[in-house]
């Protein structure tokens, strides 16, 4: 990013300005639609984290030429100490090289490792993702299902796309960047 011109600044809850989430906003959403689809988040959303939920949110502009170009915005699980920082939603303006991966995965690692945070998830899919080191993990979720039927035709897939997720995420975890310790 240096060699491109780059540099940024983080903001974190109530230091993150109107302006910050304006051009947050302009950024994700040009991004989301030069890839074909509408922001599934609206403005409203992100004006009431701003309202009732700042210090949940870390924020980091990329500048260059004095201007900022690109933003990404880090949800944190508001413990100060031993957190988990949640990435990410992101938009350029811009173009360079690795930007991407810079705003949503560098920074934000290097914030958490300066902060005393705990766990950075780096967001949903992409295998390309292991060489960041970032490793895939299990998730869960919970569901309410009214009707009998449909619950236990859903419970049924569920328990198969299970074994087949498990067997995925073994064969991914022997394709980790990490060193392994030998004994």
């Amino acid at each position: 990013m240096a060699e491109a011109g780059v540099t940024f600044r983080h903001a974190l809850g109530t230091a993150i300005t109107a302006q910050d989430w304006d051009f947050f906003y302009r950024c994700y959403e040009r991004t989301y639609l030069e890839h074909g689809n509408a922001p599934y988040l609206t403005r409203d959303f992100f004006d009431r984290m701003a309202a009732h939920m700042p210090q949940h949110w870390l924020m980091f502009i990329a500048v260059r030429d004095g201007q900022p170009i690109a933003a990404s915005l880090i949800a944190l699980d508001g413990s100060d100490t031993a957190g988990t920082a949640y990435g990410r939603y992101w938009g350029a303006l811009q173009r360079v090289d690795c930007l991407h991966f810079e705003a949503c995965y560098y920074q934000p690692l290097q914030w958490c490792m300066d902060n005393g945070y705990a766990c950075f998830e780096g967001g949903a899919q992409g295998e390309h993702k292991m060489a960041r080191a970032l490793m895939p993990v299990r998730t869960t979720s919970a569901h309410w299902l009214a009707h009998p039927a449909f619950a236990d035709a859903v419970q049924r897939f569920l328990e198969r796309e299970g074994q087949g997720i498990d067997s995925y995420v073994d064969h991914l975890a022997q394709r980790s960047p990490f060193r392994a310790d030998k004994p």
